[in-house]
């Protein structure tokens, strides 16, 4: 695709998760992670709508290798509402981890949603929590507020960003992935799985250049 698109007056901007813990030096950090803030930055300007996740976790959230004793991180554990990836403790509330990278410059957002605040249950997308059922209610907020079509940037792509298009796409809206405003953990092929499953679920990908 090449051609020019929105954005309009009911689109947001959904930035997941561009939080110190994700960047370089942070406990679980994406390759050039720290990369998309200044793609980020630019892109807000075009939009009248942003809404920013954090990811907001309790110490000894249940996603963390260290609450199973003798497990590592990037092992799965089947935990009661599924497979789960054991993480490195991070974004733990209230520590500087979990706070925004310093050069986000997004003060025109209209809401900061935290998810992963149940201790025990993991929380990738911004639309459920990672048993598929439990809603964070902002599908609920994007309906009373008109907003129709989300485009989605931020971290990683292969696990909060995909799972929230995904979501996103299980609501009905329509769905964008401006995929040069991401970064991917790749674990062990996640990278190309997750494109795969948004390309079929009907999310279109565009880079930043092509918005506006």
């Amino acid at each position: 695709m090449t051609e020019r698109i929105g954005p309009e007056d009911d689109d947001l901007l959904l930035v997941i998760d561009v939080q110190n813990d994700f960047c370089g030096g942070g406990a679980l950090a994406v390759p050039e992670g720290e990369a998309v803030v200044p793609v980020i930055n630019a892109l807000a300007g075009r939009f009248g709508h942003i809404v920013l996740t954090q990811d907001w976790h309790p110490a000894g959230h249940l996603s963390f290798a260290s609450s199973h004793p003798g497990r590592q991180p990037f092992e799965t554990a089947e935990l009661g509402y599924g497979p789960q990836v054991l993480w490195p403790d991070h974004c733990v509330q209230g520590t500087q981890g979990a706070a925004f990278h310093a050069e986000l410059a997004l003060p025109q957002a209209e809401l900061v949603l935290r998810k992963g605040f149940r201790p025990a249950i993991d929380s990738y997308s911004a639309f459920f929590e990672n048993d598929q059922k439990t809603p964070t209610g902002l599908g609920g907020y994007l309906r009373e507020r008109g907003l129709g079509r989300v485009f989605l940037c931020g971290l990683a792509t292969d696990f909060c960003v995909q799972f929230s298009a995904l979501d996103a796409r299980r609501l009905g809206f329509e769905t964008v992935l401006i995929e040069d405003a991401c970064r991917a953990i790749d674990l062990e092929g996640s990278l190309a799985a997750a494109r795969a499953g948004m390309a079929e679920a009907g999310v279109l990908t565009v880079t930043a250049g092509q918005i506006g």
